[in-house]
C-alpha cells in the first residue's frame, strides 16, 4: 500500500505515453523489496516521500522545494546541487535531496559493468534514481542526504575513476555528439575536442570563477545533434570549406527512384515520387543550387552549410576534404530576454592536434567576460549589453562579412577615429564639395 495517496498524480499514469510516476513507483516498490540486499544509507521511504510532495505541490499550486543552500565536497564549488523540502517533518525522507552531477564521457559511451557499478553506489548511498541525462549532458543522480557526499565523492574518484560535473558559476561538464566514432558526417574529432577542453579546464569545472555558467558543446557537424548553436555560450561546429562533393549517378538514381531519399527514414508511408527540385532545389536556404539537363550544380562560395541536401541524398553528396570547425558564441536559455542563438565569431579554424588556436578563443573571451560580466549574466547577455563588436577587440578578430546579421541595423562594426582617414576632424568644406545637402 502507498504510503501517501496521489490521486493527482495517478492521473498522470493514465494517458498514452510512459509515465514517470509509474518508474517512481516502480522504484519505490523495488527499494523496499531490496532483492539485491543493498545496505541503504538514506531513508527507505524517500521515493513514496518524494511522491507525496509532488502530490502536496499539486493541490496547494505551489512548490515545496526550498531551492539554494550550499552544499558540496571539500575542495569543490561544484558538482552537487542542494535542495531541501519545506515540509520535512511530514516528509523525512526529502528533507535534504541534494542533486549529484557526475562527469559523462564524450558521446555517452559506456561499458554496461560500468554503468552497473555506478547504479549500486547510488542505490547504496542515494534514492536510486538517475536521469540519463540532465540538459547539460552530464549522469544525474536524483536526491541524496548531506552526509552521504563526501561519502559519494571517495567512491567515486577512487574506486571508480569517475568525476563530478559542474554546476554553479563555472563552466558547465562540456558535451559532444557521437562524432567520428558512428557518424560519417563529422568534420572534426568531437569526442576528442570534449574530452580534451574538459581534461584542460579542470579548475574551470570544478571552482566557480565566472560571472555565472558557461557551456561548451562540441558539433561535430552543421546538423548539431547537441544543438551547440542554441545551448551553449561557447559552441564549436565542424563544417568544411571546400565543394561539396557531388556523385551525379547517384544523384540520377535518386531522381528515378531507384535510390530511398533520406536514407529511407520516411519509407512508412507513400509519399509520391522523389522530386529534387520540391524537396530539395526549392529548399536550399541560398538558393545556391540548380538541376539541369541531369546535371546537379552547387554554387559553393553561397552555400550555408546547412546540411538538407546531404540528409536527403547521402548516397550522392558528401561534405568537403577541407574541414574544420566554426566558433560561435552567446546562446543561452529563456531566463532573461528570451532565448538566444549563438552568433558566428571564427567562420572556420583547423581542429587538429592540441587545438591551441581554439583555446586562444576561449580563453582571450574568459578574460574579458570576467572583468566586464555581471553577476548572473550570461555570456550572450554581456555581449548584448556590451556589443558584439567587444568580443572582436578582445580576441583580436578581424570583422568580417559573415559577421554581419543584418546590414545597416546590427553592422557589429564600429570605426574608431584612428580607423578613418582623416579621423574625426575632417573639414566640412572638403566633403562638401563632393556631396550636396
Amino acid at each position: 500500500m502507498a504510503k501517501h495517496p496521489t490521486p493527482l498524480l495517478d492521473q498522470l499514469e493514465s494517458g498514452p505515453w510512459p509515465s514517470f510516476v509509474s518508474d517512481m513507483k516502480h522504484a519505490a516498490e523495488q527499494r523496499h523489496k531490496n532483492p539485491r540486499g543493498t545496505n541503504q544509507q538514506i531513508p527507505e521511504g524517500v521515493i513514496d516521500d518524494l511522491l507525496g510532495l509532488l502530490e502536496m505541490s499539486f493541490e496547494d499550486g505551489t512548490t515545496h522545494w526550498k531551492h539554494g543552500g550550499i552544499v558540496g565536497v571539500f575542495g569543490y564549488g561544484g558538482g552537487v546541487i542542494g535542495r531541501y523540502c519545506d515540509q520535512p517533518d511530514k516528509f523525512p525522507g526529502v528533507a535534504h535531496f541534494h542533486t549529484v552531477r557526475l562527469n559523462q564521457p564524450s558521446g555517452l559511451y559506456y561499458k554496461a559493468d560500468y554503468l552497473e557499478e555506478l547504479c549500486d553506489l547510488w542505490d547504496m548511498r542515494g534514492s536510486g534514481m538517475t536521469n540519463m541525462h540532465g540538459s547539460t549532458g552530464d549522469i544525474i543522480w536524483l536526491g541524496t542526504t548531506t552526509p552521504q557526499l563526501e561519502e559519494i565523492f571517495y567512491e567515486l574518484t577512487h574506486k571508480h575513476n569517475q568525476d563530478l560535473g559542474g554546476s554553479g558559476s563555472n563552466l558547465r561538464t562540456p558535451a559532444c555528439c557521437l562524432g567520428m566514432s558512428r557518424c560519417e558526417y563529422a568534420c572534426i574529432d568531437a569526442q576528442d575536442i570534449c574530452h580534451t577542453f574538459t581534461n584542460e579546464y579542470q579548475d574551470m569545472l570544478h571552482r566557480p570563477q565566472f560571472p555565472y555558467k558557461f557551456k561548451i558543446k562540441v558539433d561535430g557537424c552543421p546538423n548539431g545533434c547537441v544543438c551547440s548553436i542554441a545551448r551553449s555560450d561557447f559552441s564549436i561546429i565542424g563544417t568544411w570549406k571546400d565543394d561539396i562533393k557531388i556523385d551525379q549517378a547517384a544523384v540520377k538514381a535518386y531522381v528515378g527512384g531507384e535510390i530511398a531519399p533520406n536514407a529511407g527514414a520516411h519509407a512508412g508511408r507513400d509519399w509520391g515520387k522523389f522530386d529534387i527540385q520540391k524537396e530539395v532545389i526549392d529548399l536550399c536556404p541560398t538558393k545556391c543550387m540548380s538541376y539541369e539537363g541531369g546535371k546537379l550544380a552547387i554554387d559553393t562560395k553561397n552555400c550555408y552549410r546547412c546540411m538538407h541536401c546531404i540528409n536527403v541524398m547521402p548516397k550522392a553528396l558528401r561534405v568537403g576534404d577541407e574541414r574544420g570547425a566554426s566558433i560561435l558564441v552567446g546562446a543561452k536559455a529563456p531566463i532573461l530576454d528570451g532565448a538566444q542563438m549563438s552568433s558566428l565569431l571564427v567562420p572556420f579554424v583547423p581542429a587538429e592536434g592540441s587545438y591551441d588556436e581554439i583555446k586562444e578563443v576561449l580563453e582571450s573571451i574568459w578574460d574579458w567576460w570576467m572583468e566586464e560580466g555581471k553577476n548572473r549574466e550570461r555570456l550572450g547577455e554581456t555581449l548584448k549589453r556590451l556589443g558584439f563588436q567587444k568580443v572582436l577587440e578582445v580576441t583580436g578578430i578581424k570583422p568580417m562579412a559573415q559577421h554581419v546579421k543584418e546590414p545597416r541595423t546590427n553592422p557589429y562594426i564600429f570605426w574608431k577615429e584612428d580607423e578613418v582617414p582623416g579621423g574625426w576632424t575632417r573639414d566640412i568644406n572638403d566633403y562638401r564639395k563632393l556631396h550636396q545637402r
